[in-house]
């Protein structure tokens, strides 16, 4: 692993994977590793988008076309990044989808399209990048959950499942891999300001005033909040954190 010497937030001489990272929380932890020094591959299924935000990241930002549903082709995937760019020493599984409906609504497909997302495409994922970690000496698996494995959260029946099931895996594969220095985390995300949020608050302000009323800071999130902990958990600062799970989220998860 890269030695970041006497600045341990460092993340000179690193690469990272960042699924899904050409939008939304994604990009801002794509824009924060590059800050700290690392070089990043942006994920995602539309190379229109990671092209244009490669073009904002800069330079040592590139897109490279994944979807993470097809399994089969995630070993592929990895083999091309390390041809170009070199061993990954950071993946950060944060690429997902969602579906807002009651049980009744949710069909089956629906529940495993969104568990194949998650849950398929990131454990194929991490799968394909551990080989080359060990040989490497070591790497940072992150996952980006959700507050709603945290608690509970009506009508996201599917999401919850499957950010669930991100726990598991952490903590699993944190002591499976803690041997190999191999760290992996999570961060639970609250209520995060984005085009996404804002689609889902708009014109319902009763809404809004819910969800700031239980968060403790009283406001949002900024995008920049979960990639900031990201670059700390996947930095020599945390050298000894495996297996967290980091609620990022103004203090709502906690209950008061």
């Amino acid at each position: 692993m890269p030695n970041t010497g006497d600045f341990p937030f460092s993340l000179e001489g690193r690469l990272a994977i960042v699924t899904g990272g050409g939008t939304g929380l994604g990009f801002a932890i794509a824009s924060c590793f590059l800050k700290s020094g690392a070089r990043v591959v942006i994920a995602g299924r539309r190379l229109d988008i990671l092209q244009e935000a490669a073009a904002r990241l800069g330079p040592n930002a590139f897109p490279e076309p994944f979807d993470v549903t097809d399994s089969s082709a995630a070993i592929r995937f990895v083999a091309n990044i390390e041809s170009k760019y070199g061993v990954t020493n950071i993946l950060v599984n944060n690429a997902g989808t969602h579906v807002k409906k009651t049980i009744e609504e949710t069909s089956l497909a629906e529940f495993h399209g969104i568990l194949k997302t998650h849950v398929e495409g990131a454990f194929s994922l991490t799968q394909a990048v551990v080989p080359a970690m060990k040989r490497s000496g070591g790497g940072s698996v992150l996952f980006t959950a959700s507050m709603s494995a945290l608690i509970g959260m009506p009508k996201i029946v599917a999401y919850s499942a499957a950010k669930a099931a991100y726990l598991g895996m952490v903590r699993s594969l944190a002591s499976e891999l803690g041997a190999d220095n191999i760290r992996v985390n999570a961060i639970a995300p609250g209520w995060i300001q984005t085009s996404m949020l804002d689609a889902a608050l708009s014109g319902d302000p009763q809404r809004r005033e819910k969800i700031l009323s239980r968060t403790p800071q009283h406001r949002f999130g900024s995008p920049e909040d979960i990639g900031w902990c990201a670059v700390f958990l996947c930095s020599q600062a945390a050298d000894f954190v495996n297996g967290a799970v980091i609620p990022v989220d103004g203090g709502a998860s906690i209950g008061f």
